[in-house]
């Protein structure tokens, strides 16, 4: 038996032979050595990086210095949140057994203690609102957030719109891989991996969503496909995916800038535009254009190629994330024409600011109490 016999199929395939990345007859130096035109190197992974790290800090200096002050103008609630007094007891209930105490429980606390059963509930509610984050570090969030999609979209269509391939897709794999890379598509990519990649490092400092597992996948996911768009040269289907990807983010961040500013009609505006965009682009133009571009026409074209079957499985989970959150934002939608305002959204933590207030408010009655 061969050593490599017993080895799965995507195990025995070395990832760093080049005919795993590129089409039968094409060789890495074709596309490595050309001066004129410039094709993607694998080189200028190296750079990842440094890029990366520079849309960090740039994101640190952008939330303190712009959207901060931004925010004050607009008249977020920028107070800190209040901290509970010190109690190991508490804490260690708090901890250990349950963060919302029944009533029994509360009372023998109340006895243990020596307080007030309303001293031992103001006391719950401040611990937990505690490690909640303030109105203004969601905003802050939010607004580099928006920022930079509205760039990146921007920016995209603006090249792309003068691109064939965006406006007929067998363009993309036409003399593939033979497509040479200019300034617009490497700093395109170059952003995409810069900012995903950031959010993969702070998505455990930033505030944290019921769906964070499956956030956590999508930037995987997002970083895996850009890299394997950038390595195969693939850039002008990569480039239409996230021109397609980056739209409608632009409405949920204006979205929850305006809930966090309590504009509750703007945000319910944005946040109805938001779901359609989402649903349009992401669940019509993304499997009807980009899937079945890389799906039947790349295989009519350029013929079968070994990362075929892995991209196209990429590019399906995606979908079914698209999916999981349309049905969650369908909901979110028909619960807000009952109500009258967009409630708490599991996805992307659009939640009503009058429920965001609610908290502090009732604790600060039961002080005065």
């Amino acid at each position: 038996m061969e050593g490599s016999a017993w080895l799965p199929l995507w195990l025995s395939i070395s990832i760093w032979d080049e005919g795993f990345w590129l089409p039968h007859n094409v060789s890495r130096a074709q596309l490595e050595d050309s001066q004129n035109p410039v094709y993607p190197r694998l080189k200028d992974l190296y750079f990842l990086l440094p890029w990366t790290w520079a849309i960090y800090v740039l994101r640190l200096l952008f939330e303190r210095f712009i959207a901060a002050p931004f925010a004050k103008l607009l008249g977020v609630d920028c107070r800190p949140i209040q901290k509970a007094q010190q109690n190991i007891v508490l804490e260690k209930v708090f901890k250990d057994i349950t963060t919302e105490p029944g009533k029994n429980h509360l009372t023998r606390l109340a006895k243990q203690l020596d307080w007030d059963t309303k001293k031992v509930i103001q006391w719950f509610k401040l611990r937990r609102y505690q490690d909640k984050p303030s109105l203004l570090t969601k905003f802050c969030e939010s607004m580099w957030k928006f920022t930079f999609y509205l760039w990146a979209f921007s920016f995209s269509f603006y090249y792309l719109s003068k691109s064939p391939w965006l406006w007929d897709s067998r363009e993309c794999w036409y003399n593939y891989p033979f497509h040479e890379l200019s300034f617009e598509v490497y700093i395109h990519f170059m952003m995409e991996f810069a900012f995903y990649g950031s959010l993969i490092f702070s998505q455990f400092f930033d505030v944290k969503r019921k769906d964070f597992v499956v956030m956590c996948v999508h930037h995987h996911v997002t970083i895996l496909l850009l890299t394997i768009a950038y390595v195969a040269n693939m850039t002008r289907a990569g480039t239409v995916i996230l021109l397609l990807h980056d739209a409608a983010d632009i409405f949920l961040e204006l979205a929850k800038m305006a809930n966090y500013a309590k504009w509750q009609k703007l945000c319910n505006i944005f946040f109805l535009m938001f779901a359609v965009v989402f649903i349009v682009t992401r669940l019509v133009i993304y499997p009807i254009t980009s899937i079945r571009s890389v799906f039947f026409e790349s295989w009519e074209i350029i013929g079968p190629f070994k990362t075929w079957g892995f991209i196209n499985l990429l590019l399906i989970t995606l979908l079914i994330m698209h999916v999981y959150w349309s049905y969650l934002i369908i909901c979110m939608v028909l619960k807000a024409f009952h109500k009258g305002k967009v409630s708490k959204d599991e996805r992307s933590d659009v939640e009503s600011s009058s429920e965001e207030e609610e908290q502090p408010e009732q604790i600060g009655h039961e002080k005065a109490s």
